[in-house]
């Protein structure tokens, strides 16, 4: 097996390196302070194409692999999570389901802006009482002639105050359980939808997450994402792309954490040595960077599944659900050890390791907690 990227695959790393270094790291502890989001980034991703990394280019994108993807997302969340995961969202929840499951006219018109960055989408699933268990929503989508009227709350969605385009989930029949969940496409400005409650986080603080509100929200039958009750299909293909691209973000974080760390551990001079002296500072670097590689080759793997399966229809799940919950963990695990090494400075905000440590633990709860993932991986080896 050949584990080095191709020439392709590494001038898009470069691509998104330089630009994270130069337009995306210099802002983020402020962005993150202050709890805007960088729009101004935002723009500028969109122009360089990483909004639509992986969307095919008739409809816009830069029909690139996934492995292009996702060292393309590490190198963005190296420099702020919150950048990162309104790519990941953009890239793997909304483009992902547009491209797979839309009809040719749902494609050019609402991918195509997606893809090109001239628009920013949203994925709507979760609810007040539907978390990880996604089959108990309660939006309701009620059919009325040529549309559906639409009644209902979702929460927690990222980039929901700003989206143009929002994926929505909504039940047609409450009694059919997950087989009466069906997708949408909701266009902002649609009479009926409102934006709700923003919340304010602990991490991720430059990203906008809220709730979004549906009263008699009428919708075009033609904005529906595929056949009535296949939403719930839809929703859990988009979120196994969703966790390759969380666990890119992952590593991304881990990697920022880990070369902090390793610098400070060369410079700061205790009893009368640099601390990368010490046994005890070494295997904490050690372990570090073990993780981080695992992580980072687990998401490779699990992006080239998906390219795979992309060909053969086969399914991804279980390598996404391995790399996200390795990735996360192995974040948690790195920003732990990093703000530890740094000391008492780890944890004051004049040093980026608070932050890190802050965007770290969300990693482990959205697009499927790692409880989730676990159930996953064992349904998939125990099949």
């Amino acid at each position: 097996m050949d584990l080095k990227l191709t020439e392709e695959q590494e001038m898009v790393r470069k691509m998104a390196r330089d630009f994270a270094q130069k337009e995306v790291a210099p802002i983020a502890a402020e962005m993150d302070e202050k709890g805007e989001v960088p729009f101004e980034n935002i723009k500028k991703m969109g122009q360089l194409g990483l909004l639509g990394l992986t969307a095919p280019e008739e409809y816009g994108g830069g029909g690139a692999d996934t492995v292009s993807y996702v060292v393309a997302l590490e190198e963005i969340a190296k420099a702020c999570a919150s950048t990162a995961v309104v790519m990941a969202v953009q890239n793997s929840l909304v483009n992902y389901a547009l491209a797979r499951f839309g009809t040719e006219e749902q494609k050019r018109k609402y991918l195509t802006p997606l893809a090109r960055g001239e628009k920013i989408g949203a994925y709507a699933l979760t609810e007040p009482e539907a978390g990880s268990d996604a089959a108990a929503i309660r939006t309701r989508a009620v059919r009325d002639g040529d549309e559906y009227v639409i009644n209902g709350t979702k929460h927690f969605i990222t980039n929901g105050g700003f989206a143009d385009i929002v994926i929505l989930y909504a039940t047609v029949d409450p009694s059919k359980g997950y087989r009466g969940i069906t997708a949408f496409i909701v266009e902002k400005g649609t009479p009926g939808f409102s934006t709700g409650k923003e919340e304010n986080k602990m991490g991720i603080r430059a990203t906008n997450t809220c709730e979004l509100i549906f009263q008699d929200c009428r919708v075009p039958a033609a904005n529906r994402l595929g056949d009535e009750g296949q939403g719930f299909k839809i929703a859990l293909s988009a979120l196994d792309a969703g966790r390759i691209g969380i666990g890119a973000q992952a590593v991304g974080i881990a990697q920022a954490a880990y070369e902090a760390a390793l610098e400070y551990a060369k410079t700061r001079v205790q009893f009368g040595q640099p601390i990368a002296q010490l046994q005890a500072i070494q295997w904490m670097l050690a372990d570090m960077a073990t993780r981080i590689e695992a992580a980072r080759l687990l998401v490779y793997k699990a992006a080239l599944a998906k390219d795979e399966a992309q060909k053969t229809g086969a399914r991804f799940s279980k390598e996404a659900a391995m790399a996200k919950l390795f990735a996360s963990e192995t974040a948690g695990f790195v920003t732990d050890c990093a703000l530890q090494i740094h000391g008492g400075y780890g944890y004051m905000k004049d040093y980026p390791l608070e932050r890190y440590y802050r965007d770290a633990r969300i990693t482990r709860i959205y697009e499927g907690t790692n409880e989730i993932q676990r159930l996953v991986i064992a349904r998939s080896i125990l099949r």
